[in-house]
């Protein structure tokens, strides 16, 4: 069930939003497939489908950055990962590939277009005197091209990476870090992403959070639960516009 912020003390306070970017304000399953079914009809390959392979790509590239964020080491970077997902789920697929045809197809993470309901919402949310900002796992550089692909760099104050942390998201450093670039504290700020884990690990960090439950799936952490739930962006300005115009 949404909460309601203007009868929500769980969000009283807001004045800053951070946003998870892939997956939560780009559409990556949806434009990671319309740019890899060109390349499998290619290569003739017709075992699974396009969509089926994205997701496979994008468990075996999360996998990796979780592994990279719980060893806490040299960070590692987004688009490096990228291409060792993406080679391996070409070679599990058993579609032969070369290293010029991955450096390509990680490329498309820059060219995603935005949730139809993203632009709207995030102009409400600015014209309503929210600070706007990203927190992604992306690499600089590919934020950069990727926020201006989007049509939103207009609207976003900062968008940070978490290579200035030296860790992937959910390690507690990247949403810290990003607080104290930004120059708020945790409690101020309510993190958006469409994915659990994030929510999880801004919320253990001090965060507020918000899901966006597009897909209507359980959160499944009762521990650090989001302190609202919306179905899209729509509900997540009415949500946090209104009482910030209050």
């Amino acid at each position: 069930m949404p909460h309601d912020v203007s009868r929500s003390p769980q969000l009283a306070g807001i004045d800053t939003v951070m946003f998870d970017f892939y997956g939560t304000v780009v559409d990556m399953q949806g434009g990671l497939t319309r740019a890899i079914t060109p390349y499998l009809e290619q290569k003739g390959y017709t075992a699974s489908s396009p969509s089926r392979v994205v997701t496979w790509w994008r468990r075996t590239h999360f996998e990796a950055s979780m592994i990279d964020a719980l060893l806490h080491r040299e960070h590692t970077p987004y688009r490096e990962i990228g291409r060792q997902a993406v080679d391996l789920t070409l070679e599990r697929a058993g579609i032969v590939h070369t290293p010029e045809e991955v450096a390509d197809l990680v490329s498309q993470i820059e060219r995603l277009q935005p949730f139809s309901d993203v632009v709207d919402a995030l102009t409400e949310m600015k014209t309503a005197g929210l600070r706007l900002v990203v927190l992604s796992n992306g690499d600089p550089d590919m934020l950069e091209r990727g926020v201006a692909f989007s049509g939103t760099a207009h609207l976003f104050d900062r968008v940070v990476s978490v290579a200035e942390a030296g860790s992937f998201k959910p390690h507690a450093i990247t949403y810290r870090t990003a607080c104290e670039l930004v120059g708020v504290a945790p409690a101020q700020v309510c993190f958006v992403a469409n994915h659990a884990f994030d929510c999880v690990g801004a919320k253990a960090a001090g965060l507020r959070s918000a899901f966006v439950n597009r897909r209507s799936r359980p959160f499944g952490n009762d521990t650090y639960p989001p302190d609202a739930v919306v179905r899209d962006f729509a509900e997540l300005a009415a949500t946090l516009a209104a009482p910030a115009r209050a």
